[in-house]
């Protein structure tokens, strides 16, 4: 673990150099301990891939004495990369049809596999939540397979619908609420991944595993998918 001063209250918390599933599971249980333990000194914070970048408040304590206390936290955060990573498996069911696919025609040109081939290897990973950002709700998910990685669209959409489920360069990511956005679309889940009642916004956390299945059409409107934008998608 490494602690890096950036401003005269902020900081930022290295526990990792690489972009892995044990990295991202000791971001997000160091994430959880932060926010239950040290929540009186905390003015905003923001985990990512290795890190999480800190703002502490200088009313309540230092650069030096904020430091002592993550380290007394998080003393024994490297250990667990001698562990298996336990980690919660979270199913979300999509919707891979023509109406809500929108770019599969692309992706199909690309990567030079077919729209099932596609699928098949889209569902069969479990995917690695790394970070959650660029909108409440959205979280990273990696790495998809090399197969059907591409990168983003030249140009991004100005509108893509809650439920969108897209892919970019190895990352794969849902849309939890609409928004502009530049990946490359072929599917739609029906469930709502933002609850903004709640105090957690997202039932996804940093380290969790993600595993898409595939739904039928009927499946898909009888959750409370819609077909919304299959028209004009979204351009």
């Amino acid at each position: 673990m490494k602690i890096q001063p950036l401003t005269a209250n902020s900081l930022i918390v290295y526990l990792g150099a690489s972009i892995d599933h044990a990295v991202a599971h000791k971001v997000g249980t160091a994430t959880e301990r932060i926010r239950n333990e040290l929540a009186d000194y905390v003015v905003d914070m923001v985990p990512s891939y290795h890190s999480i970048h800190l703002t502490y408040n200088l009313g309540k304590t230092n650069f030096f004495d904020f430091q002592a206390l993550l380290r007394n936290l998080l003393v024994d955060i490297n250990q667990q990369s001698f562990k298996e990573v336990q980690s919660t498996v979270i199913e979300i069911p999509v919707y891979y049809g023509p109406e809500v696919s929108w770019d599969m025609d692309h992706i199909v040109q690309y990567t030079h596999r077919s729209a099932e081939e596609i699928i098949d290897i889209h569902t069969s990973e479990l995917y690695t939540v790394y970070a959650i950002g660029f909108s409440p709700g959205f979280a990273y998910l990696g790495n998809i397979d090399q197969q059907i990685a591409l990168p983003r669209k030249a140009t991004p959409r100005t509108r893509v619908p809650a439920g969108s489920l897209g892919i970019a360069d190895t990352q794969t990511a849902i849309y939890p609420s609409e928004s502009p956005g530049g990946w490359q679309i072929l599917g739609r889940t029906p469930i709502s991944l933002v609850d903004f009642q709640q105090a957690s916004l997202t039932p996804i956390k940093m380290g969790d595993l993600v595993k898409f299945i595939a739904i039928d059409r009927q499946a898909f409107l009888s959750l409370g998918g819609t077909l919304e934008g299959e028209n004009n998608h979204g351009i």
